[in-house]
């Protein structure tokens, strides 16, 4: 048994929570809100992110982050992008040893362009042991329910990532796989938020299966033209972190991302639709910064572009579909040729 510390209570951290207690391990969950936290001590629910589920005996909440850090090697990173710098800041407050961080936030920074464990490298420095990715399609409410999920872990140092994956594998119901690409897990985690907008905007604007089919083909081209330009392996994005992660968030009423794109496509307008929703939608953010990496970098993204504007210029959801289907014509297969062209260039 190990002692494992989640920062990050809400509805991905407390089912991860659950895995690792399912395995064994004794978990401290911190969130900053106490009364939350006495919640999931005395009444072993979390009633706000996972409605009905009642929570192991071996996750313990805590409101002191120090206290939930004390003696642990291993972290969870769980909490929203926009608060990671911050957290961190805090977590090297109370460390003396390195740890281990397993960060499952995906997201790309604005204006620096950091992935996260680019940005957990540079708030950690010398007090992180190492940093390990978990990714995949994966919906805290199906994992909570114990459904069977599939995951994958990478890292820099995949004796790390190998030990991770030992820490979240379960036999029943949370299959992990390693992958060593630890570019192209993190772009493909990051940028399906952006997809599964743009996907939730087609169903909002009553435009079926047809149109969506088409959005997530081609989404997961975008996805692949920016990740190989930054050094990922295109192939990684045919597996759980690219295609299986933007089909469950794309199709699902689980998603996040695709319901408040759903409500963009109903008319509703972008600070009323994050009001409503009560948690982060990681896309708004990560279309930010993948637009100013994709203008930066000289790389075709279409989808995010529109998306882009019917978020920050407030175009018209309806005008910025019309826009993608009349885009000059060109070849289809015109994308993949280039990315193994390039991919096989640059071994």
């Amino acid at each position: 048994m190990e002692q494992v510390a989640v920062l990050g209570a809400g509805s991905w951290g407390t089912a991860l929570s659950m895995v690792l207690a399912d395995n064994g391990h004794a978990v401290r969950l911190w969130g900053h809100r106490p009364e939350q936290i006495k919640e999931i001590n005395t009444k072993r629910t979390n009633e706000k992110y996972l409605p009905g589920i009642e929570l192991p005996e071996l996750i313990v909440g805590y409101a002191d982050l120090c206290q939930a850090l004390e003696n642990v090697r291993t972290v969870v990173l769980a909490v929203p992008t926009k608060a990671i710098r911050e957290v961190l800041g805090n977590v090297r407050q109370c460390l003396k040893e390195p740890i281990t961080i397993v960060t499952v936030s995906k997201g790309i920074e604005p204006d620096t362009h950091k992935r996260i464990s680019e940005i957990i490298e540079e708030e950690m420095g010398s007090l992180l042991q190492d940093v390990v990715v978990l990714s995949g399609p994966s919906h805290a409410e199906e994992v909570s329910l114990r459904h069977p999920t599939t995951v994958t872990v990478s890292s820099k140092n995949m004796k790390a990532a190998e030990r991770i994956q030992d820490l979240f594998m379960n036999h029943q119901y949370f299959r992990v796989y390693t992958n060593p690409d630890l570019i192209g897990v993190e772009i493909g985690g990051a940028l399906k938020n952006i997809i599964a907008l743009a996907a939730g905007i087609t169903d909002g604007l009553g435009y079926g299966d047809n149109a969506k089919a088409a959005l997530i083909t081609r989404g997961l081209a975008e996805i692949a033209r920016l990740g190989s330009t930054l050094g990922a392996n295109p192939l990684t994005f045919s597996g759980l972190t690219g295609i299986g992660d933007l089909i469950v968030t794309c199709t699902s009423v689980h998603s996040r991302n695709w319901r408040a794109g759903h409500l963009l496509g109903k008319g509703k307008k972008l600070d009323e639709v994050l009001d409503s929703m009560g948690m982060v939608v990681e896309g708004v953010r990560t279309t930010k910064a993948a637009y100013q990496l994709a203008k930066k970098l000289g790389v075709k993204m279409p989808i995010t572009e529109v998306l882009y504007d019917v978020l920050f210029n407030e175009k018209n959801p309806k005008d910025a579909v019309d826009s993608l289907m009349s885009r000059v014509k060109t070849h289809e297969m015109e994308d993949l040729v280039n990315i193994l062209d390039k991919s096989e260039q640059e071994k």
